[in-house]
């Protein structure tokens, strides 16, 4: 690691504050990517600060129809929370799917989202649940949160503060995990809710979508049958050892059925 500054605030002005102060200065979560990143000197930044001593940026609560998840509230919580289960259980079923107990307890829904990375889960669940992000200075709608490969709609010196996912009719998640990390070479969240159908995409792209076309059948019929005819092209989707992309376009269309017959 290059040195650093470590901060360590209590209060979300305090770590505000900081990061403002300090031109060069990082946020710290659950440390799951970018803890990796220092140590390989992949970053240089002047200060860490580490938001895990922050009590209002942690917890799960009811909230306007829906579900709020503070940004540090580690993933192996929203797996176990009964809240979670009772009111969104595809987003505990989710969460449960997250790389390993390590990564579970120690990575975090803010962290993950504002990292960004294309084949995360938790995109999927909030672009699938039309979910609003909270930061310290605004609210953004899931959909305009995420703008691309590792890149979101957060400004250098803002601060996600909690996700709050409205409840859903029916929902669920499906994904075809790479065997070593977990993550999804593709991950579909289904759900219908009051405004309509949506399916989101991970792993698939650049960054997480919307498959309209899906969409569109699904709102007609609410089934998995109705995946069979749609066509799902492969391009603009990620290739690599892993899967090519017109590997991964089929499984968008498997992974649909499978989250379909798990939303009942």
């Amino acid at each position: 690691m290059y040195n650093f500054a470590y901060h360590r605030p209590r209060t979300l002005a305090e770590a505000t504050q900081l990061l403002a102060a300090n031109e060069d200065a990082k946020l710290l979560a659950g440390g799951q990517t970018f803890i990796p990143t220092l140590k390989q000197r992949l970053a240089q930044p002047s200060d860490l600060v580490d938001l895990s001593a922050i009590a209002e940026l942690r917890g799960i609560r009811e909230e306007g129809g829906g579900l709020t998840i503070g940004a540090t509230t580690p993933h192996a919580e929203v797996a176990a929370s009964e809240v979670v289960r009772r009111v969104v259980p595809a987003l505990a079923d989710l969460a449960e799917t997250i790389g390993d107990t390590q990564v579970r307890n120690l990575g975090t829904l803010g962290g993950s989202i504002s990292n960004n990375d294309p084949a995360a889960d938790y995109p999927a669940g909030l672009v699938g649940l039309g979910a609003t992000v909270r930061t310290s200075k605004r609210e953004i709608a899931a959909e305009d949160f995420f703008t691309g490969m590792f890149e979101t709609a957060l400004a250098e010196d803002e601060i996600v503060t909690a996700v709050h996912f409205p409840k859903p009719e029916k929902a669920a998640y499906a994904k075809f995990p790479n065997p070593a990390s977990r993550y999804a070479i593709v991950g579909v969240f289904v759900a219908r809710t009051a405004g309509g159908v949506r399916v989101a995409v991970t792993g698939a792209g650049p960054c997480v979508f919307r498959a309209r076309e899906l969409e569109n059948a699904l709102s007609a019929d609410f089934a998995p049958e109705a995946v069979e005819g749609v066509s799902v092209s492969a391009d603009g989707l990620n290739e690599d050892i892993h899967a090519s992309a017109e590997y991964r376009a089929h499984l968008i269309k498997v992974m649909a059925k499978r989250a379909v017959a798990a939303a009942g």
